[in-house]
C-alpha cells in the first residue's frame, strides 16, 4: 500500500507598508546587506528541502518586486499578487490562490516577510517536531524579561508574570485545509496561532532562539545585518 506524504508550501504575506520604519519604501524592499530585506527569507526558505514551493503574498500594485532579479533562488519561488490589509487577509489571499495545488492535508508554513534571519535549522526543527502533531504549531521564545502593564499615561500598572508566557515567532505551520477554515472566521488576528487558537484548538510551542529576529524599527536593521554575519559560528 503506498503511503501519502503531505507537502510542505511556504507562504510569506508581504503586502504591508511597514509604516514605523520612517521610510517611504516598504520595509520588505529594505536593503539588507546588499539585498532586499525580504530575500534573506526568501532565499532560506527556497533551500529547504522539505519545502515543495515558497508564495510570496504581494500587493496588487506592488511595483517594486519587478525591479529586482528573483532567478537565482530557483523556480520554487512564485509571487501571488493578491494581498490585502492585514497579515490576515494576505495568507487567506494566499491559501485561496493555491487551493488547486494544495491537498487539505499538505502543511502550511507561514514565515514574517520582516524575519530575514530566518535558518535551515528553524525550519528543521519546526517541520521534524510537528511531523505528527495533530494540529501544529509555531515557533517560539520563552520571555525572559520582566513585563509591565502600562496605563494610559505610560506608567506602570501593573508587573505582568512571565511564568509560562513565550514570545511568538514565525514560521506557523498548520494543515492547509485547517488554517484556512480558521482564517475564514477570525479575520481580526495577528497571527496564525491566533486563528487556530480560536477555532478552539492548542497549537504547540516549538523553541526557536533569539537570532529569528523580526524587523520593526531602524535599529532592528542593524541588529538583523550582524545576525547574518556572525551567523556561521553560532550554535543550532
Amino acid at each position: 500500500m503506498q503511503t501519502f506524504h503531505p507537502r510542505h508550501f511556504a507562504i510569506v504575506p508581504a503586502a504591508g507598508t511597514g509604516s514605523r520604519m520612517a521610510s517611504e519604501l516598504p520595509k520588505q524592499y529594505l536593503p539588507l546587506l546588499g539585498q532586499p530585506l525580504i530575500r534573506h527569507s526568501l532565499a532560506t526558505l527556497c533551500a529547504a528541502p522539505e519545502i515543495d514551493k515558497v508564495f510570496v503574498v504581494l500587493s496588487v500594485g506592488d511595483a517594486q518586486w519587478a525591479s529586482y532579479d528573483w532567478s537565482t533562488l530557483g523556480p520554487k519561488l512564485v509571487p501571488l499578487f493578491c494581498g490585502g490589509p492585514t497579515r490576515a487577509d494576505s495568507v487567506l489571499a494566499g491559501l485561496r490562490a493555491i487551493s488547486g495545488e494544495a491537498a487539505q492535508s499538505d502543511w502550511v508554513l507561514v514565515h514574517d516577510a520582516a524575519r530575514p534571519c530566518l535558518a535551515p535549522w528553524h525550519i528543521d526543527k519546526l517541520i521534524r517536531e510537528l511531523a505528527h502533531d495533530e494540529v501544529g504549531g509555531l515557533l517560539a521564545v520563552p520571555v525572559a524579561d520582566t513585563l509591565k502593564r502600562a496605563d494610559s499615561q505610560r506608567h506602570v500598572a501593573a508587573t505582568v508574570p512571565r511564568d509560562s508566557l513565550w514570545q511568538a515567532q514565525t514560521p506557523q505551520m498548520f494543515r492547509y485545509v485547517m488554517l484556512r477554515r480558521a482564517l475564514e472566521s477570525a479575520h481580526h488576528v495577528t497571527d496564525e496561532a491566533s486563528a487556530v487558537e480560536a477555532a478552539g484548538l492548542r497549537p504547540r510551542l516549538i523553541e526557536g532562539d533569539a537570532t529569528n529576529l523580526k524587523v520593526t524599527y531602524p535599529l532592528d536593521l542593524h541588529l538583523a545585518e550582524w545576525i547574518l554575519n556572525n551567523r556561521e559560528g553560532m550554535n543550532r
